[in-house]
């Protein structure tokens, strides 16, 4: 997808659905995120930020 498309359509939902978060540092996955990837939460550092 084009980054447009990412930022108008994608990220609001996520937002929205409580899966994404934008934080001073970029847009961070959340807890709820990983759970719903059955993944382990991440500790919130550097590998954390999406983009």
């Amino acid at each position: 997808e084009e980054a447009g498309t990412v930022e108008e359509v994608y990220e609001p939902f996520l937002i929205k659905e409580g899966f994404l978060k934008r934080t001073p540092r970029g847009r961070e996955a959340t807890e709820l995120a990983y759970r719903h990837l059955g993944l382990a939460p991440h500790d919130g550092g550097e590998t954390g930020r999406l983009f």
